[in-house]
């Protein structure tokens, strides 16, 4: 693979005449790998590169005027083998050398902390105007999992620092931690962590990474007109943002996000269980990646999540282990579209075996939830660490998820356990039809029915309540059963009365928005009145104001306090989950809460209405999901994902990274993958999820009767 990439960098090179070119053929000395990153792109630029033992071999060998590059191997363990003494020092003055030294345990004059400092949410940021370009004093730097030598000096080019901030550190440097990170000293410029590292441990934003090295290079080999021309990159988009998508790329971009689950290793496989049972009982459920070697399950075991945000040096990412229902649920029903799509049957037997965990197999469904007696009857717990809490969200993707997946099935299997999971949910529901949030089954059983019956509750949060209300309109079509539609339209139009600025905004209003967009649609399907026509669109014009001419949606905050904690100062960065955005016009678009619902809701919205404005925007959105999915050769277990943010200005992977959770470079099996993967195949196939879903059963009105008599 790498003799292959220097061969195509190799045949781009052209011998240029120019001053500038005799700058680039000047020999380097280089202390490193030849699979460090540096040394790879140095000889793709053109440069005569010869690479030596030590340090001072490099130097020693040099010609006069030369650049000298003293590379770690070791990190993020620490050597002595980049150690430049005085005596080195005073042979590289002599010949008028320029080095460039990266995680020295020692230099002249400086007193080095050799237990280096492993960080997470800590950025780069740039404290100096001279590094020129997209590069602002401010300006931030994603430097993954950093591990940094604290050395105190004066006046750094770059320091390494938690802090606020989409682009740039809001509130400056105040009140947080900052270790030097690169500065200059004579001669020399110095790196307190590895640089050189920058495609490997995927540092970003891709632009601004470019501009450091090139005025790192520029400095060292004295080339103030140097341009890097063959930027190495190991994920990027699968398209550019103006290039034309060939013939079949959005059904061939369904293919490798389902194929994306295997590659993964999401299937929990009997031969690593304990591992799988070991990691989610780690804080967040979060663990190391999964080893490429290891063997794929068949979904009897179940789907675990995804990846985490924090991107190792190694550029592989942490994974969340969490078991959860909601995503056993969306998963079955992007595994049985591929089935039905392609005709492939092991698509088919992994969704049937992903519901068939979730009903029989788990704890979600069993206890409490599994005694027709219990109030709690029929609920679906969030995940097996915590099968007796209760997000109506999480049971509504649940449910639409396996609904979806019997459709595509052509079965009714799992009917029942459908049917008493909607009434389960609906029994608990208010007066005005809301639930709240959260709820426990502890809780259930000593309150019982009635007192969630009676409750005089108003939650106006979409994200929470609003698909488990279309859900209800679901099944009022399905049976007739007059309360699932009345106190839906109540909750809906108070809801509608509330908006914008009494919504509970959570981490988005444009997540409200996209949520609130399909009971909207549905309720259209039932009574198609003005007024419910006129609430669709106000909600489906604003949250499309926003959508860009790439397609993304760009994301946006409330009014007013939101649902998770405020970023008020740099010590609340990375404590809580959060918005990838500071402020509304940061652009950045949204795919684990926003563009992966909108485009679903906005599809269905599109064949309730016939409204050309929202089927327009269904293309657009899936033509910028297309082209933002993940490409990587080398990175198998995110080739054919999409990451949670995507900034579609610079065209790359970035936002603010605040999320304790869910950041900017989370992947999630079912939130973001099933939602894009099955709306982009209903888009291609121009068909509906109201349609597809439009059978029913005789147990399904049966169930719902049984249900309601039961208080």
């Amino acid at each position: 693979m790498l003799s292959k990439f220097l061969t195509i960098c190799f045949s781009l090179l052209i011998v240029i005449t120019t001053a500038s070119g005799f700058s680039k053929r000047k020999q380097i000395a280089f202390c490193g790998s030849t699979a460090n990153d540096l040394y790879i792109l140095l000889k793709c630029e053109g440069y005569k590169v010869k690479q030596y033992p030590s340090p001072s071999a490099a130097i020693n060998a040099a010609a006069s005027g030369s650049a000298v590059f003293i590379i770690s191997e070791s990190y993020p363990e620490v050597s002595t083998k980049n150690d430049v003494t005085e005596a080195m020092l005073s042979t590289a003055n002599k010949k008028d050398l320029k080095l460039y030294i990266e995680y020295p345990s020692s230099f002249p004059g400086l007193k080095v902390n050799t237990s280096p400092l492993e960080t997470r949410f800590e950025r780069g940021v740039v404290t100096s105007s001279e590094l020129g370009g997209v590069l602002k004093p401010m300006s931030l730097l994603g430097i993954h999992n950093c591990h940094i030598l604290p050395v105190n000096v004066s006046n750094p080019l770059v320091v390494l620092a938690r802090v606020v901030g989409f682009d740039k550190a809001e509130y400056g440097l105040a009140n947080t931690t900052t270790y030097p990170l690169l500065f200059e000293s004579g001669n020399a410029m110095i790196s307190m962590t590895k640089l050189s590292n920058f495609a490997t441990a995927r540092y970003g934003p891709n632009e601004s990474i470019k501009q450091l090295w090139t005025y790192i290079l520029s400095q060292v080999t004295d080339n103030k007109a140097l341009k890097i021309k063959h930027w190495p990159r190991h994920v990027s988009p699968m398209y550019g943002k103006n290039q034309k998508l060939p013939k079949g790329a959005r059904i061939n971009s369904v293919k490798k996000g389902v194929e994306w689950f295997d590659n993964a290793k999401l299937f929990i496989h009997p031969n690593w269980k304990d591992l799988w049972l070991k990691n989610q009982a780690n804080k967040g459920a979060q663990g190391p990646p999964i080893d490429y070697n290891k063997p794929s399950g068949d979904g009897a075991l179940g789907i675990i999540e995804g990846h985490t945000s924090l991107i190792n040096y190694n550029g592989r990412q942490q994974y969340n282990y969490w078991m959860r229902a909601d995503v056993q649920g969306e998963v079955s029903m992007a595994l049985a579209a591929a089935g039905s799509a392609f005709k492939d049957e092991k698509y088919n037997e992994k969704a049937i075996n992903l519901i068939n965990y979730l009903f029989d197999t788990s704890n979600m469904r069993a206890g409490a939830k599994n005694d027709p007696n219990s109030p709690a009857y029929g609920l679906i717990g969030w995940a097996t660490t915590n099968p007796g809490t209760f997000y109506g969200d999480d049971n509504a993707r649940a449910i639409l998820g396996i609904i979806g997946a019997s459709a595509y099935l052509k079965s009714n299997q799992w009917d029942r356990e459908l049917t008493e999971a909607i009434m389960a949910n609906f029994r608990t529901t208010g007066k005005q039809g809301f639930r709240s949030e959260r709820l426990e089954e502890h809780d259930i059983v000593k309150n019982g029915l009635k007192f969630y019956e009676n409750r005089d509750l108003f939650y106006p949060s979409p994200h929470f309540e609003s698909w488990m209300w279309a859900l209800y309109l679901w099944l009022y079509n399905k049976t007739g059963y007059e309360p699932l539609l009345t106190k839906t339209k109540t909750a809906i139009k108070m809801t509608m009365d509330a908006y914008p600025n009494k919504w509970l905004w959570g981490s988005s209003l444009q997540t409200q928005r996209a949520r609130m967009v399909l009971p909207l649609a549905w309720l259209v399907r039932i009574q198609d009145t003005e007024e419910h026509r006129r609430w669709l669109d106000i909600v489906a014009t604003d949250l499309l104001k926003a959508q860009v001419e790439s397609g993304g949606i760009r994301e946006e905050i409330g009014e007013g306090k939101g649902h998770f904690k405020e970023l008020k100062s740099n010590s609340d960065y990375g404590t809580d989950e959060s918005s990838l955005i500071f402020e509304n016009g940061d652009p950045v678009a949204e795919m684990l809460y926003t563009c992966n619902f909108a485009i679903f809701s906005l599809n269905e919205a599109a064949h309730a209405t016939g409204n050309q404005k929202y089927k327009t925007a269904v293309d657009k959105l899936s033509d910028f999901l297309t082209r933002i999915q993940v490409n990587s050769k080398k990175h198998k277990d995110l080739d054919g994902s999409w990451f949670r943010a995507f900034e579609y200005d610079r065209w790359d992977y970035w936002a603010s990274n605040a999320d304790v959770g869910w950041g900017a470079w989370c992947t999630l099996s079912g939130w973001i993958q099933s939602w894009i993967v099955t709306t982009q195949l209903q888009v291609e196939k121009k068909e509906s999820y109201w349609e597809l879903t439009k059978g029913s059963s005789d147990s399904i009105k049966q169930t719902v009767d049984v249900m309601a008599k039961k208080k």
